[in-house]
C-alpha cells in the first residue's frame, strides 16, 4: 500500500513512527512545494490541512480515493462548501496537531458517514484503534484541552498561580501528560488560538471566549516557558 504524507515534517514524523510496524506500506513524504501526482497513492494524508485547505479541490475528483485531512480549525462540510467542490473521493478527519498524532486512539471524523466500513478497513490496515466523531470544529480533545489552557490563561492573568504551579496541579489532578501551558507549547500557539477563535465563532459558548493573555502570546507569537527563560537570561546580564 503507498501512501502519501504532506505537510509540516515534524507531524509527517510522527504518523511514520505511528505507522512504522506495519511492514506492507510504501510511505512518501512532500512539504507540499511541488506538485505531487496524487493519483499513485492508495492513500493521503495531509497533515496541515485546514491552515491550507487548497488541495481540496484536487482530492475532491479522485473517485473513491481514501484522504485523510487535518481537520481541527474547521469542519470537513465548511471545507467542501468553501471549495464548492463535489467530494468524490473518501474524506475523513483527524487531530494531527502535534502531540496527538502518536495517541493510541484516534478521533475520526467523516464526510459521508455510510463510508465508515471502508474507514475500519483502513483503521485495522494501520493498526489504529479509532472513534467516530461528529464533524465539528475542534472534534473533541481538542475542544477539551484547549478549552483547559484558556482557562488556565484566565487563572495566570489573574495571578491566582504561577506557570509551574498550574501545570503541576493540572498533571498531578487530572493524569494528563502535560500541563495546559505545556501542551500550549508542544501544540504551537497558532493552533490553539485559532482552534479556540473557530470554536468560539462556531458556537458563541462563552466558554471558547479567548482570554485576552492567550490572544496576547499568539499576536507575539510567544511561548510560555521560553519567554520565562528569556527574562531569567535577562535578569543575570542586568546583575552582571
Amino acid at each position: 500500500m503507498k501512501i502519501l504524507l504532506t505537510g509540516e515534517a515534524s507531524r509527517a514524523e510522527e504518523l511514520r513512527a505511528k505507522l512504522s510496524a506495519i511492514s506492507d506500506l510504501e510511505i512518501d513524504y512532500t512539504d507540499g512545494d511541488e506538485d505531487e501526482d496524487f493519483k499513485e497513492y492508495d492513500c493521503i494524508f495531509d497533515l496541515n490541512f485546514d491552515d491550507d485547505p487548497s488541495n481540496l479541490s484536487v482530492y475532491a475528483s479522485i473517485r473513491d480515493k481514501p484522504v485523510f485531512v487535518n481537520a481541527v480549525k474547521l469542519s470537513l462540510n465548511e471545507a467542501a462548501f468553501v471549495a464548492g467542490e463535489k467530494i468524490k473521493c473518501q474524506l475523513f478527519g483527524i487531530n494531527a496537531l502535534p502531540t496527538f498524532i502518536g495517541q493510541s486512539t484516534w478521533e475520526v471524523s467523516l464526510f459521508r458517514k455510510f463510508q465508515k466500513p471502508e474507514l475500519d478497513v483502513l483503521m485495522k490496515k494501520f493498526g489504529i484503534e479509532y472513534l467516530p466523531v461528529e464533524d465539528r470544529v475542534g472534534l473533541v480533545k481538542p475542544r477539551i484541552i484547549f478549552m483547559i489552557i484558556n482557562e488556565a490563561c484566565y487563572t495566570l492573568q489573574e495571578g491566582t498561580a504561577s506557570i509551574e504551579d498550574i501545570d503541576t496541579a493540572m498533571k498531578h489532578g487530572t493524569n494528563y501528560p502535560y500541563g495546559p501551558f505545556e501542551w500550549c507549547d508542544k501544540i504551537g500557539i497558532t493552533s490553539v488560538f485559532e482552534t479556540i477563535a473557530a470554536l468560539y465563532e462556531d458556537t458563541k459558548d462563552e466558554r471558547y471566549k479567548i482570554c485576552p493573555l492567550l490572544k496576547t502570546k499568539y499576536l507575539r507569537n510567544e511561548t510560555f516557558y521560553k519567554k520565562k527563560k528569556e527574562e531569567k537570561v535577562a535578569k543575570e546580564e542586568d546583575w552582571f
